[in-house]
């Protein structure tokens, strides 16, 4: 999760978005490479396109960005065997008991300025 003015797209081809339903019932806006359909990113909620979730197979160097929990694990195959090194959520979390200091100032931050609040 990033927001859109640190995301530099590589390609001269704009992805295409798609909009899928979500468990919540809002949309998740999905937006693909034209050439191999590839998810690039999703935005969510209130923020349109200010935020975007980024695949991170999609970076140059994914090394750089491991996970720091799994999420919406009630849905994953028997055989994903997830280890103790991180938390585990069969949905998702609250953002408190997970997120630094300074992510949580940032977040807030953002919501101030799209005000959001």
């Amino acid at each position: 999760m990033i927001e859109t003015k640190f995301v530099k797209l590589l390609s001269t081809e704009k992805p295409v978005a798609i909009s899928i339903p979500t468990a919540s019932g809002a949309k998740q806006h999905m937006h693909h490479c034209p050439k191999c359909q590839m998810v690039v990113w999703s935005n969510y909620g209130d923020a349109g396109d200010v935020v975007r979730y980024v695949r991170v197979g999609t970076l140059d160097d994914p090394s750089t960005t491991p996970p720091n929990i799994h999420i919406f694990t009630s849905t994953k195959q028997p055989w994903v065997i997830l280890g103790d090194d991180l938390p585990v959520k069969e949905e998702y979390y609250q953002r408190e008991e997970i997120w630094s200091k300074a992510s949580m100032e940032r977040r807030e931050k953002l919501i101030d300025d799209l005000g959001l609040t």
